[in-house]
């Protein structure tokens, strides 16, 4: 590993210490900007003795800088408290609906990558043909169509008039199916754009025509002289991509019932339990950081130029 790869690492990771730790003190302020911790799990007309105790008990009678500092001090450490309405630890309830998000968001993300370059290469490889047109088409949908009108119709087509999938749950890869169709539309329709059109400006380079008229096939061309440099694009996208794909997750969860993280933390806000949204929060964060530093790594050893300037730091 040279100097210039141990220099970079070095300043990926603080930023993304900086960055937790950005992401960790927004979610303890707004918490607790928005109202009283307690409003939601105190019933109504408790005697004010019983609505003091448990904010002792819960350690929300201290200052508020005591309170943050001791929120960083047990974060650091992955702990995060009780839930409230669970009665067990907050990062345990977390980590116990990260599986089933893990799967929805990963399907998604090889059906939006994986779909978005194949139609984006064959849009850019043939302008004005039917595919061209068709993967137009799909793009368009894609990016108009919300969300939950989506996975509505879905569900009432393929599930409850065809019967052919399962309309909530996460039972299996027949489960996941119609929420990771759901979740992939629109970043599916924004990388077959870049794609499409990163591979229109590569294939009007001089070097491309050259190798064209040296007889070289197409399919080689696009896969020797085409791909790498059309997947630029896409990569950067990748990171902000992450980020959609955990957000948007939220929505598609609550609309199939799909027991993954976005739904838990739909019910912790609903349901003020601060130790579970703080938890998922750290782990959602976590997971972002993760995804981008790799999408970064990747983009250097597709691109020389950002091994070779160790100020560059990818796409994110």
């Amino acid at each position: 590993m040279g100097a210039g790869m141990v220099h970079w690492l070095i300043g990926r990771g603080a930023l993304a210490a900086s960055t937790l730790l950005g992401v960790a003190t927004v979610v303890f302020v707004l918490l607790r900007v928005v109202g009283d911790p307690l409003s939601g799990l105190v019933p109504p007309g408790s005697a004010p003795a019983d609505v003091a105790a448990l904010r002792q008990a819960y350690g929300l009678d201290r200052p508020l800088p005591e309170q943050y500092a001791a929120f960083l001090a047990d974060a650091a450490r992955g702990e995060f408290g009780e839930s409230w309405r669970q009665g067990r630890p907050a990062l345990a309830a977390t980590l116990e609906r990260l599986p089933a998000t893990l799967a929805l968001v990963g399907s998604a993300s090889l059906l939006s990558v994986g779909g978005g370059i194949l139609l984006g290469l064959g849009a850019g490889a043939n302008v004005g043909g039917w595919l061209d047109h068709g993967t137009r088409l799909v793009a368009l949908g894609g990016q108009a169509l919300p969300a939950f009108w989506l996975g509505t119709m879905l569900i009432l087509l393929f599930a409850v008039r065809l019967h052919w999938l399962p309309a909530s749950g996460f039972d299996g890869p027949a489960s996941v199916m119609l929420p990771a169709i759901t979740l992939a539309a629109f970043p599916l329709a924004t990388v077959a754009r870049l794609v499409r059109a990163s591979t229109r400006q590569v294939l009007a380079a001089d070097y491309v025509r050259t190798a064209r008229g040296k007889g070289l096939a197409e399919f080689a061309l696009l896969r020797r002289h085409v791909l790498g440099n059309a997947l630029q694009p896409t990569l950067a996208f990748a990171g902000f991509q992450a980020g959609f794909l955990l957000g948007g997750a939220a929505v598609v969860e609550a609309v199939f019932a799909y027991p993954g993280l976005g739904l838990l933390a739909l019910n912790a806000v609903a349901d003020r339990d601060l130790p579970v949204v703080q938890a998922f929060v750290a782990v959602v964060a976590t997971l972002l950081v993760g995804i981008n530093l790799l999408v970064d790594l990747a983009a250097r050893s597709l691109d020389p130029r950002l091994r070779l300037d160790p100020g560059i730091g990818g796409p994110s």
